[in-house]
């Protein structure tokens, strides 16, 4: 029975590969979750599953593209994991049902799909080579990260508890947009517009005017410049129909604001 970790760190790469032309439509993301659920020996009948935990990181990767150094990172951490030729054979597998999902086939993920292939014929999976990634596996992840290569589950918690504070730093993150807005003071913004766009999408629809109306209120009452009020509405309203956390993102609200 193939690992839950390497059945994580595969369906990480299996993500990636989806990314590969650098969209997702929403109708690939639905076949993608299903294919992720369907992985050989992950679901309640096979005897690995994922904790909502688990989820909730793939969800960090299909909602945002990965891009190619990104992507060499989770390839590496899936080099590391894999164990036998059993695993080896599971990950070439799933990758070829992705690519066959939708019954089209880009030269982009075919190409991606080469360097992954590649990538994972090439761990030797003998005891030598098991013995030999114990060491080169926590190396090649120290060195990734010390070359600077993204890692966005370095911020998983603020994807949990604050989402779009977490958007909002993935769109200035590499930008040459400085807001000029204390950290602690970004997160309650956001929080804020998020509860506004929780109200101004009762009825499924956000209207320009109620966008404004946003932006007004945010520029007024909490003192930001109109392109922070702008940004954070923008990211509020995109978000705020993908599943947020209402409960969630009320109770931090509350914490964060508590004797303000």
């Amino acid at each position: 029975m193939a690992d839950r970790n390497v059945i994580l760190a595969l369906a990480r790469v299996i993500v990636a590969a989806a990314w590969a032309d650098g969209e997702l439509h929403p109708e690939e993301i639905a076949s993608l979750k299903d294919l992720l659920f369907h992985l050989p020996h992950v679901g309640p009948a096979r005897g690995v599953e994922f904790p909502a935990a688990d989820w909730a990181r793939l969800e960090m990767y299909i909602q945002s593209p990965v891009n190619a150094a990104e992507r060499n990172r989770l390839i590496a951490e899936l080099q590391a994991a894999l164990r036998t030729p059993a695993d080896r054979e599971l990950a070439l597998a799933a990758l070829d049902n992705l690519l066959q999902a939708d019954g089209v086939v880009l030269d982009a993920e075919l190409e991606v799909m080469r360097e992954i292939r590649a990538a994972l014929q090439a761990v030797d999976l003998g005891v030598i080579g098991q013995i030999a990634r114990l060491i080169r596996g926590p190396v090649r992840r120290r060195s990734a990260a010390i070359a600077g290569a993204p890692n966005r589950e370095d911020a998983f918690e603020d994807f949990v508890k604050n989402r779009i504070y977490y958007l909002v730093r993935e769109r200035l993150r590499g930008g040459t947009t400085d807001l000029a807005i204390p950290d602690a003071d970004m997160r309650k913004l956001s929080l804020a517009g998020g509860l506004m766009a929780r109200v101004a999408n009762i009825d499924r629809t956000v209207t320009s005017e109620e966008r404004d109306a946003m932006i007004a209120v945010l520029q007024a009452d909490w003192g930001v410049s109109q392109a922070a009020a702008a940004l954070v509405a923008e990211v509020a309203v995109s978000a705020v129909a993908n599943d947020l956390d209402y409960f969630r993102l009320t109770r931090e609200f509350f914490s964060s604001t508590d004797g303000d």
